[in-house]
């Protein structure tokens, strides 16, 4: 269940470090960044009820890199 979560944060992650298509093309930049947020909040919303409280929280607090590093030391 979670890792479609970390794929997504990674993926953001990506298009945050990608300067080079930032600089090149910043509307198309700006779109991928939004599309890949909106999708993790649309992740969030259809499974905050089976995620533990510290998720939830970076979560709804848009803390994607927490959430992320919460993920990736978890057992989940």
């Amino acid at each position: 269940m979670h890792q479609q979560l970390i794929n997504l944060l990674k993926r953001r992650e990506a298009v945050i470090a990608d300067h080079p298509w930032r600089d090149r093309d910043p509307a198309a930049h700006l779109d991928a960044l939004r599309e890949v947020s909106e999708a993790i909040t649309a992740w969030h919303s259809e499974n905050q009820n089976h995620i533990d409280s510290q998720l939830r929280h970076y979560l709804q607090k848009s803390s994607f890199a927490k959430a992320l590093s919460h993920l990736q030391t978890a057992d989940h």
